[in-house]
């Protein structure tokens, strides 16, 4: 089969306009705003965000996570604290945050400083947790070689009889609290005109807004 020429393929965005007027003081709170609108419009996965993070050796990995709560304006999220993520976070504390809603033509990049949070939160979300899920965080070596599927299934059939009602919360599991230093808001808009709103947070944690050619 003929790969399409990806070179050409585009969409022209014109559903909504973005400027400084439009913004909230607190970009957390103008993040907020989008976040109910993604929900409200019944977006796909409106919490899921790309995490990008940073090895000791300074190269960078991404991958795909779900927001949990925008709490105490922090951005939160949980894992397990031994997957690759995990060790790179360990070495490098500032991460960075990336939602796309195509449906309404928006991107949100987050950059910020990221700590766990205590363990009673991380406790208080694992126990509201599906029973499979938690049994799961459990079963799973995050990140490390898997030698087959059936050993995981065995992993998690083992924990499940080992843990029959209730099951506690790993030690190598939990929350992620990202403090935004840098959040930047665009609307796509027609011929790549695209609208920009930049929010950056100085010495004396105040936000600044300024608007970015596209």
């Amino acid at each position: 089969m003929k790969q399409p020429d990806i070179a050409h393929i585009r969409q022209e965005y014109s559903k909504k306009e973005l400027s400084l007027e439009d913004c909230l003081a607190n970009p957390v709170e103008q993040f907020s705003l989008w976040l109910d609108e993604a929900i409200n419009s019944k977006v796909n996965e409106p919490t899921a965000m790309n995490i990008a993070t940073v090895s000791s050796d300074g190269k960078p990995s991404a991958r795909m996570v779900l927001l949990k709560g925008v709490e105490n304006q922090t951005f939160v999220f949980y894992s397990n604290y031994d997957s690759r993520k995990g060790q790179q976070i360990a070495a490098n504390s500032y991460v960075a945050l990336t939602f796309f809603w195509p449906e309404l033509e928006r991107q949100v990049r987050i950059e910020g400083k990221v700590i766990k949070v205590a363990n009673e939160v991380s406790d208080a979300y694992f126990f509201a947790r599906p029973y499979s899920s938690r049994v799961g965080a459990w079963a799973s070596e995050q990140s490390r070689p898997l030698d087959a599927k059936s050993t995981l299934v065995k992993r998690a059939a083992f924990f499940a009889a080992k843990y029959l009602v209730s099951v506690p919360r790993p030690p190598h599991w939990g929350g992620y609290a990202i403090t935004p230093e840098r959040i930047e808001f665009w609307q796509g808009r027609p011929s790549r005109l695209h609208d920009r709103v930049v929010y950056t947070l100085n010495e004396q944690d105040v936000w600044n807004t300024t608007c970015l050619f596209p």
